[in-house]
């Protein structure tokens, strides 16, 4: 059990995601000590997801910060920044190879995670940790209280706790709403063998195919597996009247919603090797700000939550990087860091999520395989 009167602790960062680790990370290279409590009770706890496209332009930012890139390089599956986008016909719209480039390389989630996990000394990390309460005690203090009654004292409170952050409530009382759009997760394995083609629908790496209300994402993982993300705009009573325990029922309710789509495309829900997982999504006001409180702050979804759309893990890791540049850059003043940090934050993490808004709007009857070619395009101008 955590003591019930420890001493302050420098930094405390609630949440082992990439946004904390990359916080943690970059402290430990300028000399800062730094403790994350994670509720999950290890590492391998919990299934940590596909691939992630890591961007040169915030993701590799923040993983030259924390001095991975070399590690980084050797997790990257090659090839598989290739792109498709589709017409719900099967129609190839846009069919882009890998350039080569490196300017946003996929790699999975959970080798990324791991290691950021060991670049950080024995200890940093407290496992089954599960916050149910902060509070403040003034001179920006903060108390912390886990699940099993424990509790710690911090001189500075970060929250890189996700979506229903219990270090949020500190400092807005905004909370996630739902964004009108799930996805349900489905596993194709040995594709190229079972499944030849949809595996040569989505090709190399990513495939979208996308149309008004309905929409189809899809990656070709480590070796031969495909990994879909199947969204559709419903609320989500329709999707509570769907039994998710009963795979065979849940997969025929979701591909009803796709009656004419190509077969191949279809199979990533009819042929799916794994039960249905629904994925629901929320998000927070867009441009979400909040006052300087002393003495706590937030990164990654607990401070900007959005739709998804290819920024999450990139902006989390990149707002953990500045913050603990920031604070090495203000020795012994907290507030001018995190002032410095929330200024340049704010807006950045706007952009992401206006864009994202666009983009998954997937009621607008600008969802289309060329509609969505244009908004990348758009985006690209944006860029440069």
């Amino acid at each position: 059990m955590t003591s019930h009167n420890p001493a302050p602790t420098p930094v405390t960062i609630i949440g082992a995601g990439l946004g904390g680790l990359t916080l943690a990370r970059v402290l430990h290279i300028h000399g800062i000590p730094s403790t994350v409590y994670e509720a999950e009770s290890s590492p391998s706890a919990r299934a940590q997801g596909g691939l992630l496209d890591i961007h040169d332009y915030n993701g590799q930012l923040a993983l030259k910060a924390a001095d991975l890139m070399d590690e980084f390089q050797a997790i990257v599956l090659e090839g598989r920044q290739a792109m498709r986008v589709l017409d719900p016909d099967g129609t190839v719209l846009l069919d882009k190879a890998d350039d080569g480039t490196g300017g946003r390389p996929e790699a999975p989630r959970g080798e990324l995670r791991q290691i950021l996990l060991d670049s950080l000394p024995d200890g940093t990390v407290r496992w089954g940790h599960k916050v149910t309460g902060t509070r403040a005690l003034g001179e920006g203090h903060h108390e912390v209280t886990f699940a099993d009654g424990g509790t710690v004292v911090t001189d500075l409170l970060v929250g890189a706790d996700g979506a229903w952050s219990r270090v949020r409530p500190l400092l807005t009382t905004a909370i996630p709403e739902y964004a009108g759009m799930s996805f349900v997760e489905t596993y194709l394995f040995e594709a190229d063998t079972r499944h030849p083609a949809t595996a040569k629908a989505v090709g190399g790496g990513m495939l979208i195919a996308p149309s008004p209300g309905a929409e189809i994402f899809a990656h070709r993982e480590s070796g031969d597996t495909l990994h879909a993300y199947v969204g559709l705009s419903k609320p989500l009573d329709w999707f509570a009247d769907i039994d998710f325990t009963d795979p065979v029922e849940a997969t025929a309710r979701i591909a009803a919603e796709f009656d004419g789509w190509a077969p191949e495309l279809t199979a990533l829900i009819t042929e799916t090797d794994t039960a249905p997982v629904l994925r629901s999504h929320h998000a927070l006001p867009t441009g979400l700000r909040w006052d300087r409180v002393p003495g706590v702050t937030l990164l990654g979804d607990a401070a900007h939550l959005a739709v998804p759309n290819g920024e999450g893990a990139n902006l989390a890791m990149l707002d953990g990087a500045e913050l603990g540049k920031s604070l090495a850059a203000h020795p012994g003043d907290i507030e001018a860091a995190l002032t410095e940090y929330e200024q340049a934050m704010f807006p950045r993490t706007e952009e992401a999520a206006a864009f994202g808004e666009e983009v998954h709007n997937i009621d607008s009857h600008d969802n289309t395989a060329q509609g969505l070619i244009d908004k990348f395009n758009e985006f690209e101008k944006r860029r440069s």
